[in-house]
């Protein structure tokens, strides 16, 4: 969408973690690490390359990372942490890491978080709203995510 990639929605639909509330979201020492790898080991998140036919990058870390195995709907917005919400989101080459898809992405990805968290956007509206199409706030994000936001 928009040029930007989204995933294939039979291979990752998104889904939600249940037990995650805003409360929770809210919480100063809520930490994504609490609920990551709970359901799914990095094995068999690292199988989702071929679910979607991507050979599995060769060092992909650092400056030189070129995918992300990307949570569809962010564990930062109750996202679950399995393999129906899990993405090889790649691209684009030969742009600086700030500019890579997955980059972009988390800019959403705080953005809608910091919004939840603040009572603007309602949950379920996000988790619903990121998974359909995560661009379609990239420019809000964009412009709404400073330093000082969002964080």
């Amino acid at each position: 969408m928009n040029g930007l990639p989204i995933p294939d929605p039979n291979c990752t639909p998104g889904a939600i973690n249940p037990t995650v509330t805003v409360a929770e979201l809210r919480d100063p020492a809520f930490r994504t690490a609490c609920i990551r790898q709970q359901v799914t080991t990095e094995q068999e998140k690292a199988q989702t390359y071929r679910r979607y036919s991507i050979p599995h990058p060769a060092n992909n870390s650092g400056g030189s990372q070129s995918c992300e195995l990307d949570h569809l709907v962010p564990l930062e917005l109750g996202g679950a942490d399995t393999l129906d919400n899990i993405w090889p989101m790649c691209g684009p080459p030969g742009v600086p890491l700030a500019e890579r898809y997955f980059k972009q992405k988390d800019v959403v990805e705080n953005y809608l978080a910091w919004r939840v968290r603040r009572g603007e956007l309602d949950l379920a509206q996000a988790q619903r709203g990121i998974a359909t199409n995560w661009t379609q706030y990239l420019a809000d994000a964009k412009q709404y995510c400073t330093s000082e936001r969002c964080q």
